[in-house]
């Protein structure tokens, strides 16, 4: 730092009654760093970067009022030995004569041994460059580099200053420091500095208060918040340092000074009156205009600006603001923002002094936005006017109705929608009404808004393609709330027609229109018993792009794909769909019940049929209140019969049968409901003892459900009736293509039936293909509803080892063991396969190998993973050997 002390100017007269160029006195004052207040907090992470800087001959300290620049340096000054040249800047240095004769009283005062030849400004106005000069080979004499501080440097406006500033840069041969704190850049060339990394710089963003530094300002003023408390504090001022401090003033004087710097109004506080003072009021007027309006905007751009102040000089107003550091920052391409706090204050300012401009700037703001195609905040700048039909007539001419429902700005335009006026008039309002009524399963207020839209449409000027597709959308919806296939058909050809007067390319931009309507469509379809043409629209949305926009679409497509699955007995791939609905959903934050928990009810069901009961109850409970949220007849109907399985399975028959005929509010009945109630009930009533109520339940069931003549053929056994229960097994329907859940209890009555008939050998070897069957999905309620007489076919030889580790623990109680039977031999070509298999060929390698087509490769493997009991081809190399037939 500072090697050499002199007793005094050796020039003359003492220093206190010395004067400038222009006459008058020096202020020691201003030769002086400041004091900290006793609530001060040293911040040991910026006095280090003060240190690190110190081979750098420029060090730049940049932030807007209040941010502790001054505080911060004069902290890390007063450590230094021997001490530093301090210069506090004011207007009067403007004039370059009187600024270098303060800066040579700051180097005198601090003891650098300035040698007399150097002389001293004449005239205020001036400096000769000679001075400068002897100035530079002054310095270069000294033996540690002089560190030189100009605080308030942004009030030196003078460009000559900057000029000369750099000069002696620039000669002073490294012997001088200079730290410069400063609200605005200075005119200095900063670019060369930071090529030749010859420049520090700390910055507002480094000068911002951590949420734990803030938490030690807060203390040291007798505050104490909870870490969430202090973090929102923080985020709310951004770390500003006067904010926080002025704020934890405040709060000392409050008597509850918690709650009051949660909830503290920046308009009304010593925080606006500072940055009142210091900022908004030092400012021309013109420029005063500018931020109050800006302020309702979360940010802006000089179009946007000169729109709102119909001038045309935003860009240079606005590029000047942020070197000032006027509390405006740069988020780069021409947009700029406010600090929140800062526009909070302006606000509530303009409220004050121009009563009722606020919503005519927003409802300005609004339409450019819109124009410039930035719709969210467009609309939120018009609910912010009240202007509702503006705001509705843009969502739904703009496409975007469908994202009231998904995508990542749902929550947001839900949120702000609900609170439409109930003045706001016109069809565009009544469809956002409806829309966000309907998402609520509101189907009353909802219908009737959709209704009134649909008449008014007619004879408006917003009957355009687009408004004539947003209101498909919600009849879809409307269709699938109140399980009426007919009406989503006609929805969807009302989008078909309505399409061709949308541009393609902003259909292009709204992908979760189709997606929600396919959805809507597939959902209705299911619910009317159409599985292959509700598979197509489901299909379509499962598998299409979106990202985010189309997130819900896709969970609900996949696991209604899912309950199709479970609905025809095939548990595998239920289970897979239902837990890709459930990835997808974490992926992109959606809970269980926003997708309506369909998935999660489906994987109930597999676990039920599992018997993994208390994973069932739980996976029922997460998707949630049957009474909550968007409940379609398809949702109700799969709630109720999933939690009616589940106690039939915990043996609560009685229960069972109380929650066995859900009501379920829909214009159409639906087949498999009826189909899936007279299952539960006829299972119920045998539970009980009661075959003959089991048969009468199946009356109106559907005769082509395999899954009801199974049942069936269950119920005649339990009265003794062999010969019906077999003629119904020898000649089930098929035609809806059963999976093992319903082939598998179809396997198991037709053992049954050989069974009471005496043929033991029959009935062993069709409950050894059952197992079979059965061990791939891991299904074991089948075996355990059948009845007492499986029991002694599964405790003896052969079978008891075909039920080891998954439906009886193996010898020793070692649940995991896996079978060691085959009761069906591989045929010599299935080894084949298996052993290629082994060796990583693909289907087509081991065909080409085996001069084979593809087809008999995969026939062979078919059969061959029934054998073994396994569903992969992993699990069917390991298995094979372990069996030792590889």
């Amino acid at each position: 730092m500072i090697a050499l002390k002199v007793s005094h100017y050796e020039a003359g007269e003492p220093a206190g009654r010395r004067v400038d160029p222009a006459g008058v006195p020096f202020l020691r004052t201003r030769l002086a760093p400041p004091t900290g207040p006793a609530t001060f907090l040293r911040r040991e992470r910026l006095l280090q970067r003060l240190d690190q800087a110190t081979p750098a001959p420029l060090t730049m300290v940049n932030g807007p009022a209040g941010a502790g620049k001054t505080l911060l340096v004069a902290d890390w000054a007063a450590a230094q030995e021997p001490p530093i040249a301090w210069l506090t800047c004011d207007e009067t240095d403007r004039a370059p004569g009187v600024f270098w004769a303060y800066v040579l009283e700051a180097l005198r005062g601090a003891g650098v041994p300035v040698p007399a030849e150097v002389g001293a400004p004449a005239e205020a106005s001036r400096v000769e460059p000679g001075l400068l000069a002897r100035l530079a080979v002054g310095l270069d004499g000294v033996e540690h580099p002089v560190v030189l501080v100009l605080d308030e440097y942004d009030r030196v406006s003078a460009p000559e200053v900057a000029e000369q500033l750099r000069f002696l840069l620039d000669h002073a041969d490294r012997r001088l420091r200079l730290v410069l704190v400063t609200r605005t850049e200075p005119l200095l060339p900063l670019h060369r500095y930071r090529a030749s990394g010859r420049m520090t710089e700390i910055r507002n963003a480094d000068l911002a208060f951590t949420p734990e530094e803030a938490a030690e300002l807060l203390a040291s003023h007798g505050l104490s918040l909870p870490a969430g408390g202090v973090k929102a504090l923080v985020q709310r001022t951004q770390g500003w340092a006067a904010g926080l401090r002025l704020c934890a003033l405040a709060a000392q004087q409050s008597p509850d000074p918690e709650t009051y710097v949660k909830e503290f109004e920046a308009g009304r506080s010593t925080v606006a009156d500072f940055l009142l003072a210091e900022v908004l009021d030092r400012l021309a007027p013109e420029r005063q205009d500018l931020l109050l309006r800006v302020s309702v905007l979360d940010r802006f751009c000089p179009d946007l600006v000169n729109a709102l102040t119909l001038r045309s000089d935003a860009e240079p107003t606005l590029a000047a603001l942020h070197r000032e550091n006027a509390f405006l920052q740069h988020l780069g391409r021409s947009w700029y923002c406010l600090h929140p706090l800062f526009a909070e204050i302006l606000r509530a300012h303009l409220r004050e002094r121009a009563p009722g401009l606020e919503p005519e700037i927003r409802r300005r703001a609004a339409r450019w936005l819109r124009r410039s195609g930035t719709l969210p905040e467009a609309l939120a700048q018009g609910a912010a006017a009240d202007d509702w039909e503006f705001a509705a007539g843009a969502l739904v001419d703009d496409l975007a109705m469908g994202q009231l429902f998904t995508g990542l700005r749902a929550q947001d335009f839900s949120g702000l929608f609900g609170r439409i006026s109930p003045e706001a008039a016109g069809p565009a309002a009544d469809l956002v009404r409806a829309a966000l009524e309907l998402a609520h399963s509101d189907l009353r207020h909802g219908l009737f808004h959709l209704d009134r839209a649909g008449r008014a449409l007619a004879g408006h000027d917003l009957d355009s393609g687009a408004a004539r597709l947003s209101r498909a959308l919600l009849e879809a919806l409307a269709a699938r709330l109140t399980g009426a296939p007919v009406r989503a058909e006609e929805a969807v050809r009302a989008a078909e027609e309505a399409r061709q007067d949308v541009p393609v390319q902003q259909l292009e931009a709204h992908p979760e229109l189709t997606a929600l309507l396919l959805t809507h469509l597939g959902s209705a379809r299911l619910w009317a018993g159409r599985f292959d043409a509700a598979r197509a629209a489901l299909n379509a949305v499962a598998g299409c792009a979106g990202g985010a926009s189309t997130a819900l679409a896709r969970l609900e497509s996949v696991s209604h794909l899912a309950l199709i699955d479970h609905l025809q007995g095939w548990p595998g791939r239920a289970e897979r769909k239902a837990q890709a609905a459930a990835a997808e959903a974490e992926r992109h934050g959606l809970t269980p019940e926003v997708g309506s928990g369909v998935g999660r009810l489906v994987l109930a069901a597999v676990a039920v049929d599992r018997d993994e009961l208390d994973r069932a109850e739980a996976l029922v409970k997460e998707a949630g209140d049957p009474d909550r949220g968007c409940r379609d007849p398809v949702t109700a109907a799969v709630q109720a019969i999933a939690r009616g399985r589940l106690l039939l399975a915990r043996g609560d028959a009685r229960a069972a049968l109380e929650t066995a005929d859900p009501v379920v509010a829909a214009v159409a009945p639906s087949p498999w409901l009826r189909d899936q109630t007279a299952l539960m009930t006829s299972a119920a009533h045998l539970a009980l003892g009661d075959p003959e109520l089991a048969l009468r339940d199946l009356e109106r069931a559907s005769d082509a459900r395999t899954a009801c003549a199974v049942q069936a053929a269950r119920a005649w056994l339990a009265v003794g009736r062999i010969d019906e229960a077999r003629r119904l097994v020898d000649h089930l329907p098929g035609e809806d293509r059963p999976g093992p859940a319903v082939t598998v209890r179809a396997t198991l009555v037709r053992a049954q039936a050989a069974h009471q008939a005496g043929d033991t050998g029959a009935a062993r070897r069709l409950v050894a293909r059952a197992l079979l069957d059965a061990r791939r999905e891991q299904l074991r309620r089948p075996f355990l509803e059948a009845g007492p007489w499986i029991r002694s076919l599964l405790g003896a030889d052969p079978l008891r080892e075909l039920t080891y580790g998954w439906l009886t623990p193996g010898p020793g109680g070692d649940s995991a063991r896996p079978p060691g039977l085959v009761v069906e031999e591989l045929s010599a070509r299935e080894r084949d396969v298996l052993r290629r298999l082994a060796r990583m060929m693909s289907t087509e390698e081991i065909a080409a190998d085996l001069q084979v087509s593809v087809n008999t490769v995969k026939t062979h493997l078919k059969s061959a993973y029934r054998k073994l009991g396994v569903n992969r081809r992993g699990e069917a190399v390991r298995r094979a050997r372990d069996l030792r037939l590889l």
